[in-house]
């Protein structure tokens, strides 16, 4: 007879054979999401590459405006498979800020 236990054991095996990594929340290295940010930023052309940072703030560190802004998250989008909703693009205006939102972002790649 099953169990409570072996039902959920039978479930996650289910779950894992049928869904993608995708769908279960697999998330990338904070350490390689860093590293990938920082490189987008430094490929930037109107980025000094010496002012890059992990805490460099896109306009107050790096002089760049709004539009700026949009074409760097534009890139990050490409870099990692995924597109960034409108209301989340608002709010990344720094390094560390696009960091911290696809290492938490199941479906960053």
């Amino acid at each position: 007879p099953n169990t409570p236990f072996s039902l959920t054991s039978s479930f996650n095996n289910f779950f894992r054979r049928n869904f993608s990594d995708e769908v279960r929340g697999t998330f990338l290295d904070k350490a390689e999401v860093t590293d990938r940010v920082l490189n987008v930023v430094k490929n930037f052309q109107k980025v000094d590459t010496s002012k890059v940072t992990p805490n460099a703030h896109f306009q107050k560190d790096l002089g760049l405006d709004s539009l700026d802004t949009v074409e760097i998250v534009m890139a990050l989008e490409e870099e990692f498979g995924f597109e960034i909703p409108d209301n989340e693009a608002d709010k990344i205006n720094s390094v560390d800020m696009a960091v911290e939102f696809i290492a938490s972002h199941p479906q960053a790649k």
